[in-house]
Order: structure tokens, then sequence, then C-alpha cells
């Protein structure tokens, strides 16, 4: 019975219909089989009572019996011998048809279990396939899910060329993903060199006694500009850092990266005219202290850039501890007033190199890396981040990490 129940609940998998089908093909075999055999029954009995009742050439057959000591001759003989006939056929077929279809329908019951018992031995490579794949796919590291490979082993079949070439699509997949990632953080440290160079050209030519206003002016603009590719840089270089796994991993507590934060941030909260909440519980999580650190100060640096400028502008930050059924997580929650943003927009905010509003032009004090940062950090220490509008205008941001305990 249990196995009925299991397998009336079970969704359309390629095990059940192939147990489905199995089922349907020995039922239809057996219907033909016990068909075929009545047929043949019934076309042996005829003949041996046509037997009976036809001569051969040039004789006369006479059929006569005795039943219940009366004897039988002619007419009588032969309907007598009819009625027998009739009453072998009526138990031939409650014998081969009722009294078989139940024997077929006991029979078909088990054929359906061993068929479901085959079927899932069968499948259980195709399923280490899909638990592999489901498990890459799941992983909040690309890079740690596509070191994973299944390996299958067992005869050269279908399923095992499967599992080769899947293998072989991750290797390839793996090792794009890190050349690209190598090529980022490469290309950032080479470009390092020139713009530190650059800076300091510039500020030698700025500080002559000879400089004019207007070569100050223009070192002004160039200093502006070099610094901002100088974020970009180190933005990249923190985006490829963030994408490789967390190995090194220590109890860090987000009330005290959010204290500290909103220290360091109090300067620019001040000259744009804002003012910055703290709202700090303990919430203990396992992780890369600087990264985290660098997460909640790309949510409240872009909080308090993103803001009202009339000297009404808020931020709030809180940290906090949320219980659940799977052992409970850590939040940090930065919200704060500005303008309105669409839904339909929060998801670019988290792609790279997007900047939201009119902050668009080169001069731009952000690189458009900030959250796509904040989501990569998230990802690595294995939590998530969301965002949506809040009511009256500004965004309300959510980094949520797995709860460690000490």
């Amino acid at each position: 019975m249990s196995f009925l129940k299991r397998l009336v609940r079970s969704r359309s998998t390629l095990r059940m219909r192939l147990t489905l089908l199995y089922g349907a093909v020995f039922m239809l075999a057996g219907l033909t089989l016990l068909g075929v055999t009545y047929l043949l029954f019934n076309q042996q009995l005829t003949n041996s009572f046509e037997s009976r009742f036809t001569a051969p050439p040039g004789r006369v057959k006479q059929l006569f019996f005795i039943q219940d000591g009366v004897q039988l001759t002619g007419d009588a003989a032969y309907e007598w011998l009819r009625q027998q006939e009739m009453k072998l056929r009526g138990a031939a077929v409650t014998s081969l048809l009722t009294q078989g279809l139940i024997a077929l329908v006991v029979v078909g019951a088990a054929a359906v279990w061993l068929g479901w018992v085959v079927a899932g031995r069968v499948l259980v490579p195709l399923h280490r396939v899909t638990e592999t794949a489901r498990r890459i796919a799941a992983a909040p590291m690309a890079e740690r899910g596509l070191h994973e490979r299944i390996a299958l082993e067992g005869p050269d079949d279908d399923v095992k060329t499967l599992a080769d070439t899947f293998d072989t699509m991750v290797e390839r997949l793996d090792q794009s993903f890190d050349g690209q990632r190598r090529f980022v953080a490469n290309a950032s440290h080479e470009l390092r060199t020139p713009l530190t160079l650059n800076r300091a050209l510039v500020e030698l030519a700025m500080h002559r006694r000879t400089a004019s206003a207007e070569v100050k002016e223009l070192g002004e603009s160039l200093l502006e500009i070099n610094a901002r590719h100088e974020r970009l840089i180190s933005g990249l270089l923190l985006l490829a850092r963030s994408e490789h796994e967390i190995k090194d991993r220590s109890l860090v507590d987000l009330a005290d990266v959010v204290t500290h934060v909103v220290r360091q941030t109090a300067t620019d909260a001040h000259d744009s005219k804002v003012t910055v909440y703290e709202v700090t519980a303990q919430a203990s999580t396992a992780g890369d202290a600087l990264l985290l650190e660098r997460l909640v100060h790309n949510l409240v640096e872009n909080a308090i850039r993103h803001n009202l400028d009339d000297g009404t502008g808020w931020v709030r930050v809180v940290s906090r501890t949320v219980s659940d059924e799977s052992g409970g997580k850590v939040e940090v929650e930065v919200s704060n007033t500005g303008p309105g943003v669409p839904p339909y927009e929060i998801p670019q905010l988290f792609k790279p190199f997007h900047r939201h509003g009119a902050e668009r032009v080169i001069t731009a004090r952000s690189a458009g890396l900030g959250l796509s940062i904040v989501r990569s950090v998230a990802a690595a220490h294995g939590g998530d981040v969301g965002a949506w509008p809040r009511e009256g205008g500004g965004l309300v941001v959510v980094a949520s990490f797995p709860h460690a305990r000490e």
C-alpha cells in the first residue's frame, strides 16, 4: 500500500513514467496472451465436439448415452452432448477469463512494483548527474560549484556519455570564469601603477610656483578623473576577490561592523546634510571581516549619496538576529530617504557599472560597483541581498547571512 501511495502522490517523473510504461506493456502482453489462449482453447473444444458428430465418408455415426439409467440415442443424445459443450465452454470462460484476469491484475501489480524498483536502479546514475547540476547551480560561489565533477564510473552507456559531456562543459566553464577573474585582478593591479604615477605628476605640476591658475584648474579636474579611475580599479579588485571562496572565516559581529562604518562615514554624512541613525543588536556570522565591512560601507555610502539635499534626509542602519527553522540568520538593513526608485529598476542596481539617477558622467564619485560588490560579498558568505522601494521615497536594502554562534 505504501508503494501505491508513493506512486500516486509522486509527480510525473521519468521513473514513474517508465514504471507505468512497464506496467502497461505487461498488461497488454498479458491480455493478448489470455485472449490467444482462450481462442485456441475454444477452437480445440469446437473441433473436439465436431469430431464426435461428424462420421467419416461412407459411414454413419450413431450416438447413444446412458444418463441416470436412461439410454439416450439420436437427437436426444446430440442435444445432451450440445448441453455438455455449452457447460464446458461456460466453465472455460469462467476459468480463463474471470480467474485469469484476476491473476493478471495481481501479477501486473507485482510487475509495476518490480518496474519501479528496476527503473529506480537504472536511473541512479542520471539522478547523480541531476543532483550534481543542482548543487552547482545552487552553490553560493560559482567557483566552488564549478570545481565539482560527476566522475561517473561504469559501462560506457548513454548515461555515462551524458555525465562525461557535462563534466567537460563544467570544466570549460570553470576555466573560463577562472581566467576572467585572473584577468580582472591582474589588469587592475597593472593599472594601479600608471594611475599612481599620473597622480604624482599632476600634483607636481600643480604645486610648482610657476603654475598658472589654468594649470591648477586643469590639474584639479585631472586629479578628480584619476581618483575615480582608482576607485574603479579598487572596486574591480574587491569584486574579483569577493567572487572567490572564503576559506579563512572568523566570527564577526555585524553590530561592531555597523558602528565602525557609521563612524567612518560621519564626515560624508555631515557634508551631505544627512542624519545617520544606528540601531544595533548582536548579530554574529562567520566570514571575512574586511569584506563584511566593505559590504556595510557600500550600503551606507550609497544611502548617503542617493538622498535628499535639503537637510531633512536620513539613513537608518540596523543589525539584528532573526530566528527561523534553519537555525537563524543575521541581517543588516539600510534604509534611507531620497528619490523614489521604480520596482522594475531595482534588479538593475545590483549589476556592475550601473548608476542610478543622474550620476552617469565620467567624473562621478561612484564607479557603479557598490551594490554589485555587496551582492557578491553576500553570496561569498552564503547569504543574500534584497531591496525594495521605501514608502515615501528612498530604498530599503537587507543583507542576510547565516547565524554563527560563539
